[in-house]
């Protein structure tokens, strides 16, 4: 019996076929009511110091962007809604009796810190290389770009959101490592021996929850492929979730500065520019993996089953990429 991360669900004692459906039911359901609990109790907070207009001109602007930084209270619902996908998947995993509150987070049934560590060099290689082309390439080149007139987020509107940013999208980011990559490659997994339809099909779902254009879509799940293509690789979690993370702090980041008028979408260059920086994060990781070895099987489980394969959404106008 294989005991790779995406068949990890297989090897516990009180596996049956229907408890990873139930598990994802568990989940998308506990996570639509974490959310609703959360935006409510924010919603009442601004509509009790603000008063009714102030909780209304909330959610007008969540609406128009999700990820307006010259409202921290948009970053402050968007990325904290998104955040309660973590504990959602963690509860649903565990009261579906498929594993403790690590099963998801790698072989070893824990965050592995020190691994975790040894990414996190290699995915400021692969901002770097993000960044960098998307300064380079040619505007023009990067799809339509926002005419319309912009302007600067305020001064202390912006300290906030880049404090905010900084503190919530470590857990927005690892909340959908472990819903897409976590429950999404077991699930799968868990009817599916081959590797290859744990890494691919959670990505198409993980595409289409992103509000892009079909470049766009193409680029998340780029994205997503490589992410987990390491989690299968590498037997966790670790070097998706420190791409994800620094993937999605630059990128709001350096969006937070401007008020836009429309929010980035995908293009093929886009596209391009994210396939090269991925591909060399995987390169990078793989070969630390081969260096230090960290688990890809469960303790006592067999050799890893076969089918290896070979081996975000963005800023307006810069090919930077696009949060994820």
């Amino acid at each position: 019996m294989t005991s790779a991360y995406h068949r990890l669900f297989r090897i516990r004692p009180t596996y049956r076929w229907w408890k990873p459906l139930l598990a994802l039911l568990l989940g998308v359901s506990f996570y639509y009511a974490l959310t609703l609990v959360y935006q409510e109790i924010l919603l009442a907070i601004v509509r009790g110091v603000g008063g009714a207009s102030a909780s209304t001109h909330l959610l007008r602007s969540v609406q128009q962007d999700q990820q307006n930084a010259s409202e921290p209270l948009v970053l402050l619902f968007t990325l904290g809604s998104l955040s309660t996908m973590l504990p959602a998947m963690l509860i649903a995993v565990r009261l579906a009796g498929l594993g403790g509150w690590g099963q998801l987070a790698s072989v070893l049934g824990r965050i592995r810190w020190r691994w975790m560590l040894r990414c996190l060099v290699p995915g400021i290689a692969y901002m770097i290389i993000t960044v960098g082309l998307g300064y380079v390439v040619p505007a023009s080149w990067q799809g339509p770009v926002d005419t319309g007139p912009q302007t600067a987020t305020p001064v202390p509107a912006l300290v906030v959101s880049c404090i905010l940013i900084v503190l919530l999208v470590p857990f927005q980011a690892s909340a959908e490592e472990f819903a897409f990559r976590g429950l999404g490659m077991q699930l799968f997994g868990s009817y599916l021996r081959w590797p290859v339809f744990a890494i691919v099909l959670p990505n198409v779902f993980f595409a289409l929850a992103h509000s892009y254009n079909v470049w766009g879509k193409l680029d998340v799940a780029v994205l997503g492929v490589s992410f987990a293509y390491l989690t299968w690789r590498t037997g966790g979690l670790e070097a998706g979730i420190v791409a994800h993370v620094i993937n999605n702090v630059v990128v709001f980041l350096l969006a937070a500065p401007v008020v836009a008028t429309t929010q980035s979408d995908g293009s093929p260059v886009g596209l391009g520019i994210t396939v090269v920086a991925s591909a060399v994060y995987v390169v990078i990781v793989t070969w630390q993996a081969r260096r230090h070895e960290p688990a890809r099987v469960a303790p006592g489980g067999s050799a890893v089953d076969g089918g290896a394969i070979l081996h975000r959404g963005g800023i307006p106008g810069s090919g930077v990429g696009r949060a994820s």
